[in-house]
């Protein structure tokens, strides 16, 4: 087994720490810079495991990509696709609600897209969630090209 990031081959510990950490292969180089950005910007797991699912498909996407706002979990910045995984989508307040709606409005204001993902599908979807986002992104390089 390699890692995902820089085809180092892994020992067994460095393989187990990372697939029990974040369920993909990383060194323990990398495995320490997603534990800091984690940590430090309180990034879902399931951001991590999209972040890797949309890159085993070829889609190029950045984890914790300023939008000149706020931080957001994931972005594809060629289709100004940002992605936002819910984590606490069960317990959401009206003034919670209006929030996720005025940042959206910023994003479109911006020229971006933004969508919100629980992060049970993802946790649970995660092959069905890859592919659907990689419909999003096909259709807004239509929508690219036709303008």
């Amino acid at each position: 087994m390699n890692c995902l990031e820089c085809n180092k081959e892994l020992s067994y510990v460095n393989h187990q720490n990372a697939i029990d950490t974040y369920g993909v292969r990383l060194c323990k180089q990398h495995k320490s810079r997603l534990d800091k950005l984690v940590l430090e910007k309180n990034t879902p797991i399931e951001a991590v495991k999209l972040y890797y699912g949309l890159r085993e498909i070829g889609i190029n996407s950045m984890l914790e990509w300023w939008d000149g706002k706020k931080s957001v979990d994931l972005a594809i910045s060629r289709v100004k696709l940002n992605i936002e995984i819910d984590t606490e989508y069960n317990t959401i307040s009206h003034e919670q609600a209006i929030m996720d709606l005025e940042e959206a409005m910023h994003s479109f204001k911006n020229g971006f897209t933004t969508i919100r993902i629980p992060h049970v599908v993802v946790k649970y979807y995660l092959k069905e969630t890859v592919n659907n986002i990689k419909g999003i992104v096909e259709g807004l390089k239509m929508n690219i090209k036709t303008i």
